[in-house]
C-alpha cells in the first residue's frame, strides 16, 4: 500500500465523525442542560417560598396572629427549609393606612425646589419614627385596617455548578412578597404628626 492511497482511504474514513463531533458539542450542551435545570430548580424555589408567604399573609391579617408573627415567620421557615435545608429565610413586614401607599415616600414640603427632601423642611411623619423615610411603611405588622406588605428572602446556594460557566454568584437571593389587609379587629390609631427641624 502506499502512502497517496493510505491517506485517501484516511480521507475518507467516516468512522470517527461521531466522536469528535460529540466532543464539540457536549460542553455546550451539558450547559444549556444545567442551565434549564438550575432556572427549573430556582422556578420551583419562588413558586414554593410564594405559596406559604401567601398563606402566611392571610393568616396574619386576623386579630389572633396580629401580636407576635413569630409562629408565623417559623411556620413559612420550616415549610421552605423542608424543600431547601440550606437555605436561609428572612422576613420583614411594612404597615401603610392603603393600598396606594405602599412603596411611597412620607410627604414633605419641598422648600427650595430641587425635588427631594432635605434636612429642615416640613415632613408629615407616617410612621412615628420622627425622622423623614423614603418609604412611608411602618415597620411591623400594623393595626387593624392596615395594609401589610409581607416579603420573605430567601437565600439559598446554587447546587449546579452553571453559574461558574455564566458568570453568576453561587448565592441566590429569591424575593416572595405579598400585599393584604388586616382585619378590623379593634379601632384604628394614628401616629400621624407634621416635623419641621
Amino acid at each position: 500500500m502506499t502512502r497517496g492511497s493510505f491517506i485517501r482511504r484516511l480521507r475518507c474514513d467516516q468512522r470517527g465523525n461521531t466522536i469528535v463531533e460529540f466532543a464539540l458539542t457536549a460542553p455546550l450542551f451539558l450547559i444549556v442542560l444545567f442551565g434549564i435545570l438550575d432556572f427549573s430548580w430556582q422556578y420551583f424555589a419562588k413558586l414554593e417560598l410564594q405559596g406559604v408567604v401567601n398563606a402566611a399573609a392571610r393568616a396574619a391579617t386576623l386579630e389572633g396572629n396580629a401580636i407576635s408573627q413569630t409562629t408565623l415567620d417559623n411556620e413559612v421557615r420550616r415549610k421552605v427549609l423542608n424543600v431547601f435545608p440550606q437555605g436561609e429565610v428572612t422576613f420583614t413586614r411594612k404597615a401603610y393606612d392603603s393600598f396606594g401607599e405602599v412603596g411611597d415616600p412620607e410627604a414633605f414640603t419641598d422648600a427650595n425646589s430641587n425635588g427631594q427632601y432635605d434636612s429642615g423642611e416640613c415632613f408629615e411623619d407616617v410612621n412615628g419614627n420622627s425622622s423623614w423615610d423614603a418609604d412611608r411603611g411602618k415597620t411591623g405588622n400594623g393595626g387593624a385596617e392596615d395594609v401589610v406588605l409581607y416579603t420573605a428572602s430567601l437565600r439559598m446556594t446554587r447546587v449546579l455548578p452553571v453559574w461558574k460557566f455564566l458568570g453568576q454568584s453561587q448565592q441566590s437571593v429569591l424575593v416572595a412578597t405579598t400585599v393584604l389587609r388586616n382585619q378590623p379587629y379593634n379601632a384604628a390609631t394614628s401616629t400621624k404628626q407634621v416635623i419641621c427641624s
